[in-house]
């Protein structure tokens, strides 16, 4: 995301326009499902000095404005993306943290929220765990679908 576009989202959330923030928000969209850490790299390396807290306090007022998005999995520490408009869901592998974007299939059945607990819910989400294509191969897993094939393959010789 470049600057101007950055600038354009602030102003557009009725926010304050700073150097901290537009370096955040460019940070968020370039490199999304990164954590504070790697957030806090990027931002350094466009405006130098700038706090942790900051980073952090930034990241809060953008999810808070519906600009970036927070997405906390357990033993994970929080990670950002911007926030795009669409309604996707995440892939997590469960062996390097890797997280993908996972977009909701056309006419699929949206989740509908309990009306029995007294909850107000005005978010779901839907994460979805697996194993990576890498770490597959590390451990010498085959992919899912070739594991499909060659069983369908066997099992019509076999007749």
């Amino acid at each position: 995301m470049i600057e101007t576009e950055a600038r354009t989202l602030l102003r557009g959330a009725s926010l304050r326009v700073t150097r901290p923030r537009v370096a955040v928000l460019s940070a968020v969209h370039e490199a999304p499902h990164s954590d504070v850490s790697t957030l806090l790299t990027l931002v350094r390396t466009r405006i130098g000095t700038v706090s942790t807290q900051a980073v952090y306090d930034v990241l809060k007022t953008l999810v808070d404005a519906g600009l970036a998005r927070r997405i906390d999995l357990p033993n994970s520490p929080a990670r950002y993306e911007g926030q795009s408009g669409d309604d996707h869901q995440h892939v997590v592998c469960r062996a390097c943290g890797t997280i993908a974007d996972v977009d909701v299939p056309p006419g699929a059945p949206r989740l509908e929220a309990p009306q029995d607990h007294g909850f107000t819910v005005d978010h779901v989400e839907v994460t979805y765990w697996g194993l990576c294509p890498g770490c597959r191969t590390e451990r010498g897993q085959r992919d899912p679908e070739s594991v499909h094939r060659s069983f369908h393959k066997e099992e019509q010789e076999n007749y």
